[in-house]
Formats: C-alpha cells, sequence, structure tokens
C-alpha cells in the first residue's frame, strides 16, 4: 500500500513521518492487494479547543472510500484516535461489501 503524506504550511520531522508511516502500515493486516493509497494530510489549527493539530486520513478501498478527519494536542495523538476509527470503518466497509 502507498502512503502519501503532506504537510501543510510547516515540514514534518523524519521522526513524525517514521511513525505515520508505521502506523499506516499496519492497515495492511485489514485490507487486501485491491485496496488504492492513503492519503495523510497534517495541519496546523491554531483555533480549535481540542487541540491545534489536524490529521486528514484518506484511504481507497473498492467499494467505498474512507476519510477520517481527527484533532489532537499532538500528532502522534490524532494519528493513534484515526487509527481506531479508521480499523471500525474497514470492518463495516468489508462486511458491507461480503453481503
Amino acid at each position: 500500500m502507498n502512503v502519501q503524506i503532506q504537510s501543510v504550511k510547516f515540514d514534518a520531522g523524519q521522526q513524525l513521518l517514521d511513525f505515520i508511516q508505521k502506523k499506516m502500515d499496519r492497515l495492511d493486516r485489514f485490507v487486501d492487494e485491491r485496496a488504492g493509497d492513503v492519503e495523510v494530510v497534517l495541519r496546523l489549527d491554531p483555533d480549535s479547543e481540542k487541540g491545534n493539530k489536524v490529521v486528514v486520513v484518506s484511504l481507497h478501498v473498492p467499494g467505498s472510500d474512507i476519510r477520517v478527519e481527527e484533532r489532537a494536542f499532538t500528532f502522534e495523538e490524532a494519528i493513534d484516535n484515526s487509527m481506531d476509527v479508521i480499523k471500525r470503518q474497514l470492518e463495516k466497509a468489508k462486511a458491507k461489501f461480503e453481503k
């Protein structure tokens, strides 16, 4: 699975990029080889009370596209939260696709 990471108006450090890549590689257990690319967009939101770090993850799978947006005080926390949501959505999509 190809992972594309984009940071908006800042440069993400290599440690953060490696963390994201490691987390996204775990999605291979939940999707088959027909799954498309994963797009991860990192941006800062100075006006948010839930946290100023925003992560948007888009995953293209057969039958549907999954998009998750999470806010937190750190990018790592936002990625962890988004992974939980993506796993649930993948399970729903898989059940729907198998019907």
